[in-house]
């Protein structure tokens, strides 16, 4: 063998076992990337915070309603042409609203809940509300941002529209 085709053969040898050192470490990788799951939001945190939120207006505890909101001068709420900003101005804006003289809360339900991962700390979640009230079923819509904090899941940003009747 001349001296040229020995180095066209030891570079081809080279180059094989170079090849296949890189599909080996490409295999390597794709498995250790597939042996670790994704993080992506608990949907069943997620309701349960929703669950809470539902089981406490029922009860006619605000307070323990607003647990689901983030307790922050940054939250921000969105109903018809008003943005509320605060944890303590949107807890005054139910209060007036469902417990001031004359008020009624209701019975409250979430329905068609859909929960659309961003991140592993974030996720909007889209549904419908609707209350039964003496005065008759006022119903809409619901968008929130829901964010993972060290004591869990909490409501960052609201946007809740109502049906026209």
């Amino acid at each position: 063998m001349t001296d040229e085709r020995m180095n066209r053969a030891r570079s081809l040898a080279i180059w094989l076992v170079l090849a296949l050192l890189g599909t080996g470490l490409f295999l390597v990788l794709q498995w250790l990337g597939s042996s670790r799951q994704p993080a992506v939001p608990n949907d069943a945190q997620i309701r349960n915070v929703l669950d809470l939120q539902v089981d406490s207006w029922n009860r006619g505890d605000l307070d323990g309603f607003m647990s689901g909101y983030w307790k922050s001068d940054q939250l921000t709420f969105c109903s018809g042409s008003t943005i509320t900003k605060g944890w303590q101005p949107t807890l005054d804006r139910y209060r007036s609203r469902y417990q001031a003289e004359g008020k009624e809360m209701g019975t409250l339900d979430f329905r068609e809940i859909v929960i659309e991962p961003l991140s592993a700390d974030l996720a909007m979640v889209r549904g419908r509300w609707r209350l039964r009230m003496k005065s008759g079923e006022p119903e809409g819509l619901f968008t929130l941002l829901v964010r993972r904090f060290p004591d869990g899941w909490r409501i960052t940003y609201d946007h809740t529209s109502a049906q026209t009747p």
